[in-house]
């Protein structure tokens, strides 16, 4: 197995919003994909407001105020529209339940395809086509320390089969598969200094390096840390209006420190990942939100905008459903996403 077919599906991911020096030095970059198609069409600007069963990717913290089971999904065709990559799709699905004086307990599940893909010898002769694919269970935890804090905690595991073992003489003893896992911290702050002003803060994919090749080479995974704020700037019965920013950065380096040294020696390098939105709903029936993407390393910058619908059935049931564009980077201009939820 020639390391080129791992470098491949992991160039793929370089389009996701992550900047190009962090992704030279980390792997299962899946990681960094934010899923919910609300957040994305605020410019991935979310982890202060995330109120839904998307919380324990952005946010375990703010999980802890929520008070009703919630499921979610979303589906996206990454690069649907570009001739010959139109087998990587990304699937997350999530559940979030209220337990009285036990706080909140959520689950969720990434997977990401990168398609099928040749299989050559070391003389470059074809011999088979195989599939690469990443995915991650996990599970969170949620308590509310008091009427406006929150703390949280997701541990998931990873998996990660890019490519099929070695099989020449040259390759023998080397591997495409990966597995390792990480924890997720979340804390979220309501009300800060003034009504209706949110901090929120997730530190994630904390854990060992992952090894593909072999037992004397790793990689890091893309330790993220985030930070952002959310104003309710308008509540009323009929129009409610919430902004938002965030500012993310991975911590990777090149010189081989652990997960705990690169939270505090990571900090050079790349620019910060700065994030913009709004959302403004009209009734509880309809959402039209926008957002800004400054990412300068990763070379992902400008608008997204989207909307959802929303339905309450039976006085208890709330189903909705959203959409996002997003900047795609150099490849596609956009990259569309889709989600649906369901509460009560």
């Amino acid at each position: 197995m020639k390391r080129k077919y791992i470098l491949l599906a992991l160039a793929i991911a370089i389009l996701v919003p992550a900047s190009v020096f962090a992704v030279s030095q980390a792997a299962v970059i899946f990681l960094t994909i934010e899923p919910s198609s609300r957040a994305g069409a605020m410019g991935a600007a979310y982890v202060a407001q995330v109120d839904d069963a998307y919380a324990g990717y952005w946010n375990p913290g703010a999980m802890a105020f929520n008070r009703k089971t919630q499921f979610a999904w979303m589906h996206s065709n990454w690069f649907g529209d570009i001739p010959g990559i139109n087998d990587m799709y990304i699937e997350y699905i999530a559940w979030n339940q209220y337990f009285e004086d036990t706080g909140n307990i959520g689950f969720n599940v990434t997977f990401i395809t990168y398609g099928k893909q040749d299989y050559v010898d070391e003389d470059g002769n074809f011999q088979f086509v195989f599939s690469s694919w990443e995915f991650a269970p996990a599970v969170s935890y949620g308590y509310q320390l008091g009427e406006k804090t929150g703390v949280g905690l997701t541990f998931k595991f990873i998996y990660s089969d890019l490519a099929p073992s070695g099989q020449g003489s040259s390759e023998s003893g080397t591997k495409g598969q990966g597995m390792s896992y990480a924890f997720d911290i979340g804390f979220k702050r309501k009300d800060l200094l003034i009504r209706g002003l949110d901090l929120g803060w997730n530190l994630h994919n904390i854990g060992p390096n992952i090894t593909y090749i072999d037992e004397s080479q790793s990689d890091q995974l893309p330790l993220n840390w985030r930070m952002g704020i959310s104003y309710r700037a308008l509540e009323s019965k009929f129009n409610k209006l919430t902004v938002n920013a965030d500012m993310s950065k991975i911590l990777a380096t090149d010189t081989g420190e652990a997960f705990y040294e690169r939270i505090f020696t990571a900090w050079g390098g790349d620019y910060p990942i700065i994030n913009f939105g709004a959302e403004y709903v009209y009734l509880d029936l309809l959402s039209l939100r926008a957002g800004y993407i400054r990412d300068y390393s990763g070379d992902i910058i400008g608008a997204s905008f989207g909307g959802g619908i929303h339905h309450t059935f039976k006085k208890k049931y709330k189903a909705s459903i959203d959409f996002a564009f997003q900047p795609g980077g150099g490849m596609t201009e956009y990259n569309k996403t889709f989600s649906a939820k369901l509460e009560y």
